[in-house]
């Protein structure tokens, strides 16, 4: 899909970064992210990430006292991605289940982010990215989720929440282990998210005093 047609849908682009894109400065969602101006426009990743998937993972209802009241709304988990690197993560709330999920899709898409994925493990001899490059830790609440990068054919494993959560993001193998109150799906999703969220943001392992001291003496 080209710039032009997707404005022909009646998207007009009203930030920096949707002006670059609909005008073909920008033509991919890694581009996009790099160029450091936030993304604002869900129909900016839509455009740069055709075929989009998202899953609900939680559906909730939450109630609150007001002066008026008693107030009933829902709270949706949800994620996006395209099983190729890519993905995002938000929960949305609204009086309706179908409006939270819309409005958690349009946040996903906002949050999403860039998996540094190839084969990370020493067991490994394949150059597909199938899995992480490293060993990376999320954390949401009392729950902490650990990812850790396999051979290929291994699989993934992982509860059903954190492998939903993975597969969007387009890692196939992988160990993990999983801490706290893993019933909470909110917080057992959230820390899988923010895992990933701290392998995009460290791309590279950084060496410990050790390691630098015996490269210095070589």
């Amino acid at each position: 899909m080209s710039a032009n047609d997707y404005n022909d849908g009646g998207w007009q682009p009203v930030t920096r970064l949707g002006r670059m894109v609909q005008e073909g400065e920008i033509e991919d969602m890694e581009t996009a992210l790099n160029s450091g101006l936030p993304l604002k426009e869900p129909e900016l990743v839509d455009q740069l990430l055709p075929g989009l998937e998202d899953e609900v993972l939680d559906i909730n209802m939450v109630q609150r006292m007001t002066d008026s009241g008693r107030r009933v709304k829902f709270r949706c988990v949800v994620a996006v991605g395209n099983r190729d690197g890519f993905i995002g993560y938000a929960e949305g709330r609204d009086d309706q289940v179908g409006s939270a999920i819309q409005k958690a899709i349009g946040i996903a898409k906002l949050n999403m982010i860039k998996v540094p994925r190839g084969s990370g493990s020493w067991e490994d001899r394949s150059d597909r990215p199938h899995s992480l490059t490293r060993r990376t830790t999320g954390k949401a609440g009392s729950v902490e989720v650990e990812v850790i990068p396999a051979p290929e054919g291994l699989g993934l494993a992982a509860s059903d929440t954190v492998r939903a959560v993975l597969e969007l993001a387009g890692i196939e193998n992988a160990w993990t282990k999983s801490h706290g109150n893993t019933r909470t799906t909110v917080n057992l999703a959230k820390a899988t998210f923010n895992a990933l969220e701290n392998a995009s943001q460290s791309r590279q392992p950084r060496r410990n005093v050790g390691e630098e001291r015996e490269v210095a003496d070589q």
